[in-house]
C-alpha cells in the first residue's frame, strides 16, 4: 500500500511551474512601476511653479480686492494676469492694476491688489496666471 501512495504523488509540471514563475514576475514588475510612479509624481510636484491662494480681501467700499497668492514650488515665477468673474464661465481679465506682473519666488507670498466693484455676500471666481503657464482657479465669498 505504501508503494502505492508513493506512485501517486505528482510534483508541479515544468509548464506550470514556468507560467508561475512568470506571474510572479509580472506582479513584482507591476509593484514596482507604480511605486516608482508614485515616488516621481509626488517629487514632480515639488518642482517648478505650485501657486496656492494664501488670502483674498474684500476692501474700499466695495472697490478693492486684494489677492494674495503663494508659490510653494522650487522655481521663480511672475504673476502675468488676473481674472474676476461672478461664475467661472464670465471671468474678466483685470488691467486696472499696474502690479502685474508681479513677481514671486519660490517659497513668497505676493499681494495685488485689484481694482473691482464687488458687492456684499456674493460669490467671486478667480483666475491667476503666472508667466510660466501655471493656472490658479478658486472661487470666494465677498464679506457682508
Amino acid at each position: 500500500m505504501t508503494k502505492n501512495m508513493s506512485k501517486s504523488k505528482k510534483a508541479i509540471s515544468p509548464i506550470l511551474a514556468t507560467l508561475l514563475l512568470i506571474v510572479i514576475a509580472v506582479a513584482a514588475i507591476v509593484v514596482t512601476y507604480a511605486w516608482i510612479m508614485t515616488y516621481m509624481s509626488s517629487a514632480g510636484e515639488r518642482a517648478g511653479v505650485m501657486l496656492y491662494k494664501a488670502n483674498v480681501n474684500f476692501y474700499g467700499t466695495g472697490t478693492q480686492i486684494d489677492i494674495d497668492v503663494g508659490n510653494s514650488g522650487d522655481s521663480n515665477t511672475q504673476i502675468a494676469r488676473i481674472y474676476i468673474g461672478t461664475a467661472p464661465g464670465n471671468l474678466v481679465e483685470q488691467n486696472l492694476t499696474t502690479q502685474l506682473p508681479a513677481r514671486l519666488n519660490a517659497g513668497d507670498i505676493t499681494s495685488i491688489t485689484v481694482n473691482y466693484d464687488w458687492t456684499a455676500s456674493k460669490n467671486y471666481y478667480f483666475k491667476v496666471i503666472s508667466s510660466t503657464g501655471q493656472t490658479l482657479e478658486f472661487p470666494e465669498q465677498s464679506p457682508t
